[in-house]
């Protein structure tokens, strides 16, 4: 069976997005759940699933009783950090279509900046399989996203010519975006090219403006058929395609044995399926939301995509390709660099926005638009459309 269209996203919630929520990670999910299920005007004994992230500190059970939902037919998490966020709309949607349950609530909610911090580096007592792939590069400072990521923008910036003014220009759209969104953390405060240059180095070629946040927050997302969602308080937004994706010798932040640092694999996988799965092709999106955890990957992504050739996204995003009135509008709420950073989740909602033409960057006439997960992990993707 295909699931093209039969499972919608028909409410969205989230908190308010800070640097110190001062409340528990439990009471944050609880929060957007409940946001989410008044978006969509249902109620939580209307919920009979939970997905969520294998990273999440909250159970499908605990949240399930904060919330007074009376039973779950149907739980599931996903792996692999930010990758995951997708997957979580793709695992409900699938429950959905094939009767394990009605209504799924997707969330994420965590003290990223006032609690365990994922970007600072930590030991690894994991004895798993991906311990053991840790103790290949732990041992040897080798410990950071930021780094791994680095090694591959290197990559890319020999084989492409990238510049670092290239990576920047993907911190000032995003940051642009984000100035006019009051929700984002950053709003009021876009920066210019020459500040991007000269933030400190984290780790070359990446620049702290190169980085995105480290955020507090919570976001939820109710998913239920097409045909109930159509009945709901809000138009559904329509779940075309939905796609996870490993590349060759994958690892769990890096692919540094595909053969190519320059490329994302796994991304290449995803994009590949949500065309063959949706019908659609990169001409049919009139807005991307491309995971932005940092600038580099942003430029490979298009590529990966099939929005430009391999080596022509810095072309691509000059003079304001990916912001808005630009060929391809990219993270018009300001994304995981400007808005805030919760694993993704806050990206989906932008998307529903965008379909339902309330977004505080709203891109004209939006039918289809693109939604990643994670890059360099495992990850995962969608295409979101209106009912019409």
């Amino acid at each position: 069976m295909t699931l093209s269209g039969k499972a919608a996203i028909a409410g969205i919630g989230a908190t308010e997005f800070s640097k110190d929520s001062g409340r528990s990670e439990l009471r944050l999910a609880t929060e957007a759940c409940l946001s989410a299920l008044h978006d969509a005007g249902l109620g939580p004994a209307d919920v009979d699933g939970l997905v969520t992230f294998t990273g999440d500190t909250n159970a499908e059970i605990a949240v399930q009783r904060e919330l007074g939902i009376p039973a779950l037919r149907f739980f599931s998490r996903v792996d692999y950090g930010g990758g995951a966020a997708c997957g979580t709309v793709a695992h409900a949607a699938m429950a959905v279509a094939t009767g394990q349950a009605d209504v799924v609530v997707c969330y994420r909610a965590f003290n990223e900046r006032s609690g365990h911090r994922f970007g600072q580096a930590t030991a690894s007592g994991r004895a798993d399989s991906t311990g053991l792939e840790f103790s290949w590069h732990l041992p040897f400072g080798f410990a950071t996203p930021a780094a791994w990521v680095a090694m591959q923008a290197r990559r890319y910036m020999h084989e492409y010519g990238a510049t670092s003014e290239d990576f920047g220009r993907v911190a000032v759209a995003m940051r642009r975006h984000a100035a006019t969104n009051p929700k984002a953390w950053f709003h009021g405060r876009p920066i210019t090219l020459e500040e991007h240059q000269a933030s400190r180095w984290i780790v070359d070629p990446l620049h702290l403006l190169d980085c995105c946040q480290e955020s507090d927050g919570g976001v939820a997302l109710v998913v239920t058929s097409t045909d109930r969602a159509r009945d709901l308080r809000n138009p559904p937004t329509v779940i075309a395609a939905a796609a996870q994706g490993t590349g060759p010798d994958q690892m769990m932040m890096f692919g540094y044995y595909n053969g190519d640092l320059a490329t994302l694999p796994a991304m290449g996988t995803v994009g590949a399926a949500l065309w063959a799965r949706s019908g659609l092709s990169p001409a049919d999106v009139q807005t991307a939301i491309l995971y932005d955890h940092f600038t580099p990957f942003v430029l490979i992504q298009l590529e990966e995509l099939g929005f430009c050739g391999r080596g022509e996204a810095p072309d691509f995003i000059k003079d304001g390709g990916i912001e808005l009135g630009g060929r391809l509008p990219v993270n018009p709420n300001g994304g995981q660099l400007g808005e805030a950073y919760i694993h993704g989740m806050n990206g989906i909602a932008e998307a529903v926005r965008q379909i339902r033409g309330t977004s505080a960057n709203q891109v004209p006439s939006v039918k289809n638009v693109l939604v990643t997960a994670g890059t360099g992990v495992p990850t995962s993707g969608l295409i979101l459309t209106t009912a019409d």
